[in-house]
């Protein structure tokens, strides 16, 4: 671990960023944060989730010359531990109230922590914080959603507006901002997490790879009766898919890969047992179905992503198995 020892402190709020192979985009998003906790007690985290490309020294030598009191660490994790696996190195290594999980590939807007510390203060009994999330041209992005269901894979696979409108109380999307009772997940692109839920429901689930694992968290919060604010006023740029790359290929429509598959049956499999798992994959598709009908119609059949209708199948006898996925046809 760079720059300080793991435990020595006790803060108010400890911010968590993840880089792997995003050097320049890491520091920025560091910096960002740092020039919001002057006058807090906090501690920024760099965990470096096994790079190799150079970024994790990169991030040292920025870090060691800093002045010797400015709040920030690195940890070099031995693996590519996920998002979970780094995230937790972090909750581990230093104690705190509240826990920021915030994504490399984000920029804080002015007053975000100082919002989000707000917000903590007036709502004891909420256990998590979800900060506005925007594009660089200041345009709202979708970050809370409703908890996914069976059903909800029917509409994604449809991707048809009569479906999507005679099930809307299964839509995931919300519309922002979102009424707060309607909020069954937030994006972990940013997020703050009270050290009272990780004490009550432990640390996030490392047998998610990447992808799910919010969705994940939120409901075993959700159990264990802790509530999801949405925060308009703590804002934060959010890049997409500049530290993952399945928006980007999902758009092309190319193959996802493997993890996210093991991910999503796993979720499903936590959430539902084996009955609900079946019942995803086949509603997906009778989905998929319904999109190809839409050419009977004359209308346009929805372009599926390469392969999901094996993959969606990926650890099915095993959901809780492979985060990775396994090998592929």
């Amino acid at each position: 671990m760079t720059r300080s020892a793991a435990g020595s402190d006790s803060y108010d709020m400890v911010i968590s960023i993840i880089n792997y192979r995003t050097g320049d985009m890491t520091l920025a998003c560091v910096q960002s944060v740092l020039a919001q906790i002057v006058d807090v007690n906090a501690h920024v985290v760099v965990v470096d989730n096994a790079s190799g490309d150079g970024s994790a020294d990169q991030i040292a030598a920025w870090i060691d010359a800093q002045p010797e009191t400015t709040p920030v660490s690195l940890i070099r994790s031995r693996e590519n531990s996920g998002f979970s696996g780094g995230h937790n190195q972090a909750f581990s290594a230093y104690e705190a109230e509240l826990y920021f999980v915030l994504n490399s590939d984000a920029l804080l807007r002015e007053n975000c922590i100082f919002e989000l510390l707000k917000q903590t203060r007036m709502q004891p009994e909420t256990g998590l914080f979800a900060p506005r999330l925007e594009g660089d041209d200041g345009c709202v992005q979708t970050s809370c959603f409703r908890m996914p269901t069976p059903v909800s894979e029917l509409i994604r696979a449809a991707q048809t507006g009569v479906v999507t409108r005679a099930l809307k109380r299964h839509d995931q999307p919300l519309d922002m901002p979102p009424v707060a009772a309607d909020i069954g997940w937030a994006s972990f692109a940013a997020i703050v997490i009270r050290r009272e839920v990780i004490a009550a429901i432990g640390p996030m689930d490392e047998g998610f790879f990447l992808y799910f694992e919010d969705t994940d968290y939120c409901l075993s919060a959700a159990r264990a009766g802790w509530f999801i604010a949405y925060v308009d006023g703590a804002r934060v740029v959010h890049f997409r898919g500049g530290s993952a790359p399945v928006k980007k290929l999902g758009a092309a429509g190319k193959r996802l890969p493997a993890y996210y598959y093991a991910s999503r049956t796993r979720l499903f499999y936590k959430a539902y047992g084996r009955g609900g798992l079946i019942a995803a994959n086949l509603l997906w598709h009778l989905g998929r179905g319904i999109a190809a009908a839409r050419i009977l119609v004359g209308g346009r059949y929805p372009r599926a992503v390469a392969h999901e209708a094996r993959d969606v199948w990926t650890n099915f006898r095993a959901p809780l198995g492979d985060r990775m996925g396994g090998p592929r046809a």
